[in-house]
């Protein structure tokens, strides 16, 4: 219910939002025939501006029952009216002044998402979604409409005007649905006004698996940016200048939103594409600015774009296997960087902007196939899987699949792995860096959004994604070098040194040799390929240096740049390789220094995330044939072993040096796994028991023949002391859970002994990854405190000690004991347990399995015997 409010709240958020920006868009056009509109051109920009930001936030938590659809209108009109504002604001800010600036900045987006919207109204009303639909092709109505009034005076405004008042009507009738629904306590709804509705089973069905919502907004987005420049082509607008960029550089933004939107799909080839075609609206965008500081058109930098083109068709290839269309698709930006390589000024030559319309035109199609097949029942064909039935006879190779396909390399993420990108964005920024540029005109060259954007901003991303995934060190060195790229690329082709170069810069550059000295000695410990790849980036770093102090020798930089670049590429490929294709085509080679405990269990370790049911089933097989694995609980992360497995509970004793004070204690899931047994407990121990748990209270009681019940066999010599034993039962879903499916297992901390207690999945990896079958990934544990232990040996007595205060304070327990105690005082106990029950010898019976319940694991209970002596006893 909590979800379906909140699903329903994005949904309000995002058609409301339409509707207040198509009301104030409204009030502009019924204005505009006046001296002076109602609205302020610049009061507008910023209003839409605010608008936008809210339909993203609205379009990213899109409706459940509207999963495609509606996060592709909201996300749609967001970029729309983002641009749109920017232009409004350089409009009233006087930067559009000359005759036709206004026009010439508005109609490519106009065109651009009159044509888009009118694709999402026609697939929403062929899905019945009729007010999505509505609002759809209104807006698009009202965009075609204003691209007439900029060439005609006989479309007058008001017809934009009444469009966007249909979008208001709309809203309204939305709003008034959802004030009855909430009113009437979700018994009245008007149709269509039931955004939250739970998928049915077809939708289930087109949402399950890696299905990339977000695609047909990155699509949306090739459209925009190839609007600009064909529209000039085609005689649309009639000059490239300085109010198109809004256009360009907010669909650059939204597509690395889009970008990091794909990784959360697990989409790695679509979310590379994506990255690669910002850096080709940022560096249109650069172009469309130049002319402010020069005159002339700037110049490409010719190896960069063939090595682009190379990365473009290296990408088709492997999309080619997910989807023949899709790869065949990005063969225009194969063409459309050799287009540009070809032509000394690009984006302003008529080749490039001719491959702009081919583009414009297959980017519509292809928005109209992916938001038509993840709505609609029936599909569009596209060949998916026709190259996978062929390559499925090849034995060489086999194309991964299944639950861990996109696994982390250390337990659960939100993201698929980034190293694809982080890797093509070095070979891109190496091969930029080739290009010397003229230090009287360092902007001439176009440079800068290559190394800028590429090199930095899109590595920044991968680093981030590469920590996401647990890989530490990777991250790290993507970051390093994306501050390194960005810092060196404004530097050099900024300008901003001039002709000199500043003793500062050399010593920053040297302070960051240091840093990347220390990752190089990382590398020895990772493999081959990152060792090479970050040797190599030492290269590129001395010349810097050099290039700081004017002692850079003639060809220096180009050797270096090119190591570097090769190097990544090999990456490039491998890292591609290895997300599609089973085994290791390319390898990325082993660790050249092999330490003990260092990445010992890298091939061996499973990491499974514990929200999957199917995990907890593999963990509970694991501990069945006699594994020991390290699993999430109430407080921290424990190993444990099945007790009725006295090997595997034998490995967990010497897999982490288990001192003789500390002993192994017992979990269990319910009581009614001792319930064959409780008749050798006291009344006052059961209750108690009963009373406590479940709980991170760890109880130690008397050992005696109730251990047998559990199936114990040889494994109990390991598990407590002579004389007793701590049992708990944790308050966790997923420990009880695991335990309903396994029996009594035995618990350990999943730390060698004297160390700390571990409190992430990673560190159950770094500390004992070599040593245990698998982990069980939850991320932070809930609790840095461990169980509180209660010594309960002598609780007749009205005696209890604590070996161990933990999460649950010692007052807590002596309040739970003395409740427990007047129960007893109060009602004499008629039952046959009595003390010297406890003495009597029974046949031991079979293990005894619960069936029900749910819960986890903690650390090691100190369970000494009450003969050790134990602290803080407390008589009630």
């Amino acid at each position: 219910m909590a979800d379906r409010k909140a699903e329903s709240l994005h949904s309000s958020i995002g058609l409301l939002g339409i509707s207040a920006g198509s009301l104030l868009l409204a009030v502009h056009f019924y204005s505009l025939p006046r001296a002076a509109p109602l609205i302020p051109s610049t009061a507008l920009g910023v209003l839409l501006l605010i608008l936008s930001s809210l339909l993203a936030y609205a379009g990213i938590r899109r409706s459940l029952r509207n999963a495609s659809l509606f996060s592709s209108l909201c996300l749609t009109m967001s970029v729309f009216w983002c641009g749109y504002g920017v232009v409004f604001i350089l409009g009233g800010q006087g930067v559009l002044n000359d005759t036709g600036d206004f026009r010439n900045a508005l109609v490519p987006g106009l065109v651009t998402f009159t044509l888009a919207l009118f694709i999402i109204a026609v697939v929403g009303f062929l899905c019945r979604e009729v007010i999505l639909a509505m609002i759809a092709s209104a807006v698009s109505l009202a965009s075609a409409h204003e691209v007439a009034m900029h060439y005609s005076t006989a479309f007058g405004s008001s017809a934009v005007a009444c469009n966007y008042m249909i979008v208001c009507l709309v809203g309204g009738y939305f709003a008034l649905g959802r004030i009855l629904y909430l009113l009437t306590k979700e018994k009245i709804a008007l149709p269509g006004t039931d955004l939250a509705k739970k998928k049915t089973h077809e939708q289930m069905q087109s949402t399950r698996g890696s299905m990339n919502h977000f695609a047909v907004s990155g699509l949306i987005l090739n459209m925009l940016s190839a609007s600009v420049f064909g529209c000039r082509l085609l005689g649309v607008t009639g000059k490239l200048f300085i109010g198109q960029v809004p256009w360009l550089w907010a669909a650059g933004i939204y597509q690395i939103g889009i970008c990091i939107l794909s990784y959360r799909a697990m989409d790695v080839l679509m979310a590379t594409f994506f990255g690669f075609t910002s850096i080709l609206k940022f560096a249109g965008g650069y172009c469309l600015l130049y002319p402010i500081w020069q005159p002339e058109e700037p110049s490409f930098p010719t190896p960069f774009l063939v090595v682009f083109s190379i990365l473009f068709a290296v990408l088709a290839l492997f999309l080619t296997l997910k989807s023949p269309v899709d790869g065949l698709y990005l063969l225009f930006y194969v063409a459309y960087c050799i287009a540009l390589a070809c032509r000394p000024k690009g984006f302003f030559e008529g080749g490039p902007q001719g491959v702009d319309v081919a583009i414009f035109v297959a980017s519509a199609l292809m928005t109209l196939i992916h938001l038509y097949n993840v709505k609609a029942s029936a599909k569009i064909p596209t060949g998916k899987g026709a190259v996978k039935a062929v390559l499925a006879r090849s034995s060489f190779l086999k194309i991964r699949e299944g639950a861990d396909l996109h696994a982390p390399y250390l337990g659960y993420s939100k993201y698929a792995d980034a190293e694809v990108l982080g890797y093509a964005c070095s070979v891109l920024a190496s091969f930029a860096m080739t290009m010397t540029g003229d230090p009287q005109a360092p902007l001439a060259t176009v440079v800068i959004p290559w190394v800028v954007v590429a090199g930095g901003i899109l590595k920044l991303l991968g680093g981030s994604v590469a920590f996401a995934r647990g890989k530490t060190l990777e991250s790290s060195v993507f970051i390093l070098y994306a501050v390194m790229w960005i810092i060196w690329g404004l530097t050099r082709y900024g300008g901003l040194c001039g002709t000199t170069r500043s003793f500062h810069a050399a010593v920053g550059i040297i302070a960051f040799m240091l840093f990347n000295g220390f990752i190089v000695f990382c590398t020895l410990f990772l493999n081959i390929a990152w060792f090479f790849y970050s040797l190599a980036f030492l290269l590129i770093a001395v010349s810097f240096l050099l290039d700081a102090i004017h002692a850079l020798p003639a060809g220096y930089d180009i050797a270096a740049t090119l190591i570097f670049g090769l190097v990544s590429f090999y990456c490039f490929l491998s890292a591609l390789f290895n997300s599609i294709f089973e085994g290791s085509c390319l390898p990325m080679g082993r660790p050249i220094v092999q330490l003990s405990g260092v990445g010992g269990g890298m091939t061996k370790c499973l990491h499974l995330p514990a929200r999957k049911a199917s995990s907890v089933k593999r963990i509970a097989d694991i501990l069945k044939n006699g594994g020991t694995c390290g699993i999430p609980t109430d407080t921290v992360y424990v190993l444990v072993a099945a007790c009725n497995r006295p090997d595997a509970v034998e490995k967990a004793h010497h897999s982490k040096r288990q001192a003789q004070d500390r002993p192994m204690s017992l979990w269990i899931s319910s009581l009614k796994q001792l319930e064959p047994a409780k008749h050798l407990f006291t009344p006052l121990l059961w209750d108690f028991m009963e009373a406590a748990w479940p709980s991170p209270i760890s109880l130690v009681v008397p050992r005696g023949e109730w251990v047998d019940f559990l199936g114990m066999k040889d494994s109990a010599k390991y598990v407590g002391t002579p004389q007793s034993i701590a049992i708990r039962i944790p308050d966790c879903s997923v420990t009880t859970h695991l335990i309903d499916l396994v029996g009594p297992i035995v618990v350990t901390s999943a730390n060698p002994t004297g160390e700390a207690d571990t409190t992430h999945h990673n560190q159950v990896y770094a500390k004992l990854g070599d040593k245990v079958d698998a982990v069980l990934c939850d991320g932070p544990s809930p609790e840095n405190i461990a169980s509180t232990v209660v010594d309960c040996t002598k609780i007749d007595s009205g005696n209890i000690g604590f070996f161990r205060v933990g999460i649950i304070p010692k007052s807590q327990v002596l309040q739970i004991l003395e409740q427990v105690q007047k129960k007893h005082t109060l009602v004499p106990n008629s039952g046959t347990r009595t003390a010297k029950g406890q003495e009597k010898h029974l046949n031991p019976s079979p293990a005894v399995r619960n069936g029900v319940g749910m819960a986890a694991s903690e650390e090691t209970a100190p369970a000494q015997s009450p003969d050790d002596g134990c602290e803080n006893h407390t008589r009630l």
